[in-house]
């Protein structure tokens, strides 16, 4: 290795790699090299603009705790979470499309009888959700397990907020024999992704906003099914159509309609999962 060159400086690397016992460890790390090199030639950074991107990696690292995950956030934001989705989750036609999971899902969200509201802070639930999951040929899923969260008015998930209840607007819910679902909630509200941290400045450095529309998450699971991460997005909010994190699909935007009972807004959607390969 004595000798390493502008010329040689990438194979030299590669051929470190010659050991790797691993095959798709070796496959990644060749690829990543190749692409890393590749990248660093065609920009030619200083050494003082190397450094900066070093330090905006360890200011990345340095912001992620229990509660918060800086680097999933550069992942969505730099849109290589929804392009991992994306090749994860190639679809059949009519089934339901995935969205990014995001950084605020938590475990041990309570299971909830068909119906409640996962509303916990004393605000009235004005929104009712509900719908069907079904496979492929349209059948009733039975018994799959509707994970669902949001944030409150405030644009906050209850982990973000000292003042929210623990598992604020977080619920489960098993579907009946007729695969029907239905739970009640409060209306989601645009929200802005965490901009106080080295992503933030990272937006604002290169002119975007950090703002994601409305949403509700789901996680929606049954055995002998395909795990499907997804969300509702809503029409005619400000920023459906420029995401910051790039989760929004055209057939995973609803539009509330009118309760019959004059009790707030309804919205009906249908999930439909994939069988398991």
């Amino acid at each position: 290795m004595r000798d390493v060159t502008e010329a040689t400086a990438t194979e030299a690397v590669v051929g470190k790699l010659a050991g790797c016992e691993n095959a798709r460890l070796k496959q990644v790390m060749t690829s990543f090299v190749r692409h890393l090199h590749a990248f660093v030639r065609e920009i030619e950074p200083t050494q003082a603009e190397w450094f900066t991107a070093i330090k905006f990696l360890t200011d990345t690292g340095h912001m992620c705790d229990d509660k918060r995950q800086e680097f999933i956030l550069l992942s969505d934001t730099l849109g290589v979470s929804t392009l991992v989705e994306l090749i994860n989750n190639r679809k059949s036609p009519g089934m339901t499309e995935t969205s990014v999971l995001g950084p605020f899902w938590v475990e041990g969200a309570p299971h909830l009888p068909l119906g409640a509201s996962i509303v916990k802070d004393g605000t009235a639930a004005d929104l009712l959700v509900h719908g069907r999951v079904h496979d492929a040929e349209g059948r009733p899923i039975a018994a799959a397990v509707l994970d669902v969260w949001q944030t409150a008015p405030n644009g906050m998930y209850d982990v973000q907020d000292p003042n929210q209840p623990a598992m604020n607007l977080r619920g489960k819910f098993t579907t009946g024999s007729d695969g029907r679902f239905d739970f009640q909630t409060i209306m989601p509200t645009p929200y802005p992704i965490p901009h106080d941290g080295p992503v933030g400045a990272l937006l604002t450095a290169t002119g975007r906003h950090p703002w994601r529309p409305a949403h509700l998450h789901f996680i929606i699971s049954a055995p002998g099914y395909r795990l499907l991460t997804t969300a509702l997005y809503f029409e005619g909010d400000p920023y459906v159509d420029s995401d910051a994190v790039f989760g929004v699909k055209s057939d995973l935007v609803v539009r509330p309609s009118p309760r019959s009972d004059a009790a707030g807004s309804e919205v009906r959607y249908d999930f439909g999962l994939e069988r398991a390969e």
